[in-house]
């Protein structure tokens, strides 16, 4: 169909001829009423303003939001009235294009049902229709000026709008332009904190005026347990009988409502309650949008929080009972966690419910039997790995709890009373069952690695000192801040085939496994040389081979002390230290000094020295050896040091060794609030001659 089939009309030069190529865009309507406020104003056709602006943006928004092409706006005033064209350039078979046609007695529904835009043109266009081109497609409408004449000329796939026999529009209870106007204008307050129930309310209140109704009201279930609320209310209630207007709200699940009113039926209700409804519910899902965003932000927030939670704790049973603390009630009314044990057993672990006073009810139905119990649905979730349904009396759902492929056990969570899981929450609560299995799992290996931490750490100490009559032997042992490492500090009190006494105390460097290896062999080799006769220099001297042949890197230092009871109550002590810290002499009647002469560290170099000290020990007198970990004690960027030791031991003269080695023991721990960072040992030998 050409050109020539639009509409018609004489141009002379008392015509206003504006044409625009607009791009497919959400401001290409308020341009389009521009071009056509600035052609009214040029010819003098004010009293046309309201229902062109109107039009013109129904045409337009139609035009972008279905036609997605450029747009060619086109406006033609004369001096009776409106014509405005608009084009776009979607091709395709006329019949799938014919839109606005229909005969004078086709009913407005029919339009209304095409779109409320066509259904806004129907009721104020003098005229409107379509026209066709091998480019596209344009719908134009034409306005007269009240008692104006409509220009001869053809008007090709026209429609008429229904009226009187004297040509004008019959129904006067008809909504004006200016009414429709407002209502597809009315938009929320961008300022206001929660602008729904007011714009709800002025979009009721206006439609219902336009149509005569007596009352209104829209409902809305957001889906968050509070059932259906009303949104906005309008009139009165509506009386028993009223055959009512409801309009259900196009929003998306869990959001559901409606529009309802209570109006005679008429031409443009239903119509009209629709294109409010449209409205409503497209802010409705902005809405949606809006919350479910800050909700997916809040359960980020809450599994980040929850994750840091966990791994603050590497003890078992503390990470267990954390785990329902996090579920209840955010996330359930209820939560238990069940682990595995050895034979495959479910085994209640910990606990939680939103009502303190219905935990043992809880525990009554966790722990019944049978087919249709809640520990055979347990069971079938941790045999499946699959999330199973909880039927009644503790209607919810289990998770397993699976960790780097091992089947932990399960987490089970109660649903609300209010309202069930939405699918946010099933995901949410899947991945702190994911969290929360990792936690237990790393708990489990922590435990592990400290159990054999403290086995290996306890065989490479005696179990006890000997007693000896006359001499004190004390010692005080801290490991380091990790629990779960194997330190290098060892000390030891062994008998001299000649009757004296040995004692002992090293420090192999670093820490762990390898540390322990080297600690365990410099022990070993001690106890088997001293136990062979041989002199202490040359023990050191073939320990020191040892290491060096052996090749790990590491290196030990060394403090070696033979005691012989000498006379007059007087303990001889012969003192060999292999780089090694030097002793403080705690002497009876005051007084504490350094003594011996350092020596080479074992396991560096071939060939090592190591002078021998003789310090005769009166009664009451002390001797305390230490290892590094006292002396390098730290408090921020200060050291505990070797001065602030000696220091230390001072008061302490006269004191027994137990004493001596609890009160520095405590006095190092006490410099600092921090763990310590190495393995701090105290070993006291005392003359206890009365």
């Amino acid at each position: 169909m050409s050109a020539e089939t639009g509409p018609a009309l004489d141009r002379g030069r008392d015509e206003h001829v504006r044409r625009v190529r607009l791009p497919a865009d959400r401001r290409t309507p308020a341009a389009a009423r521009a071009l056509v406020r600035s052609v009214l104003a040029e010819s003098d056709l004010d009293e046309l303003l309201n229902e062109a602006l109107l039009l013109t943006t129904e045409l337009s928004t139609n035009a972008v939001e279905h036609a997605r092409t450029e747009l060619d706006i086109e406006v033609v005033a004369d001096p009776v009235g409106l014509t405005v064209t608009v084009s776009d350039f979607v091709t395709g078979p006329v019949d799938e294009l014919v839109v606005g046609i229909r005969s004078d007695t086709e009913n407005i529904d029919e339009v209304s049902e095409r779109g409320r835009g066509l259904l806004l043109v129907d009721h104020f266009a003098s005229r409107w229709g379509t026209t066709y081109l091998p480019t596209g497609k344009g719908v134009w409408f034409r306005l007269d000026r009240p008692g104006g004449t409509v220009p001869d000329g053809p008007i090709a796939m026209e429609h008429v709008p229904t009226n009187g026999g004297d040509g004008t529009v019959a129904a006067s209870s008809a909504p004006s332009a200016a009414a429709m106007s407002e209502l597809t204008q009315t938009s929320p307050d961008p300022n206001a904190d929660d602008p729904l129930p007011d714009f709800a309310a002025d979009l009721l209140t206006r439609v219902a005026e336009m149509v005569g109704a007596a009352g209104g009201v829209i409902r809305l279930d957001r889906g968050d347990g509070q059932g259906t609320q009303p949104l906005a209310r309008y009139g009165r209630q509506p009386r028993p009988g009223n055959e009512l207007l409801q309009v259900p709200l196009a929003v998306h699940r869990p959001y559901a409502g409606e529009l309802e009113l209570d109006a005679a039926p008429s031409a443009y209700a239903r119509p009209l309650a629709v294109l409010a409804a449209e409205r409503l519910s497209l802010h409705l899902e902005n809405d949606r949008l809006r919350r479910a965003d800050v909700r997916r932000q809040a359960w980020l927030t809450f599994l980040a929080e929850a994750s840091e939670l966990l791994a603050q704790s590497l003890d078992v049973e503390l990470t267990m009972a954390l785990i329902p603390q996090l579920v209840v009630p955010r996330l359930g009314q209820w939560c238990a966690v069940h682990t595995t044990d050895e034979w495959g057993r479910l085994r209640l672990a910990a606990s939680s419910h939103a009502d303190e006073s219905t935990l043992p009810q809880l525990h009554k139905v966790l722990q019944e039997v049978g087919p249709d119990s809640v520990q055979a649905r347990l069971r079938e979730a941790s045999r499946s790995a699959a999330q199973v349904p909880l039927g009644p009396p503790m209607e919810g759902f289990a998770v397993p709890l699976i960790a780097r492929g091992q089947r932990l056990g399960t987490l089970a969570v109660g649903r609300h009373l209010r309202h069930r899981h939405d699918p946010d929450e099933i995901a949410v609560l899947e991945d702190v069952a994911r969290r929360a299995a990792l936690a237990i799992e790393n708990a489990r290996i922590h435990a592990e690695r400290r159990r054999v931490a403290q086995t290996l750490q306890q065989s490479l100490l005696p179990p006890v000192l000997p007693v000896v009559e006359g001499i004190g032997f004390a010692a005080e042992y801290v490991p380091t801040g990790d629990d779960a490492e194997v330190g290098g500090d060892f000390y030891d009190v062994l008998p001299l085939p000649d009757g004296r006494w040995l004692v002992v105390i090293g420090d192999v460097s670093g820490k762990g496994v390898q540390a322990a290896a080297v600690t365990g062999l410099v022990r070993d080799v001690i106890r088997v040389l001293v136990g062979d006769g041989k002199p202490l220099p040359e023990v050191l001297a073939r320990l020191n081979e040892t290491l060096v042949e052996r090749g790990s890197g590491r290196y030990c230092t060394l403090a070696l002390a033979a005691v012989r009871p000498g006379r007059y109550g007087q303990l001889d002590v012969s003192l060999h230290l292999a780089g090694h810290d030097r002793p403080v002499l705690l002497r009876g009647t005051g007084g504490a000094a350094f003594v011996g002469t350092g020596g080479t560290a074992l396991g560096l170099i071939d060939t090592i020295t190591s002078p021998t000290a003789e310090i005769p020990l009166a009664a009451g007198d002390s001797l305390v050896f230490y290892t590094d970990g006292v002396t390098e004690r730290r408090r921020g960027r200060e050291l505990f040091g070797v001065d602030r030791l000696r220091d230390a031991a001072a008061p302490l003269a006269g004191y027994s060794a137990d004493v001596v080695a609890a009160r520095l023991r405590a006095t190092a721990i006490n410099f600092s609030v921090e763990a310590p960072r190495d393995d701090i040992a105290i070993l006291v030998l005392r003359n206890d001659a009365l």
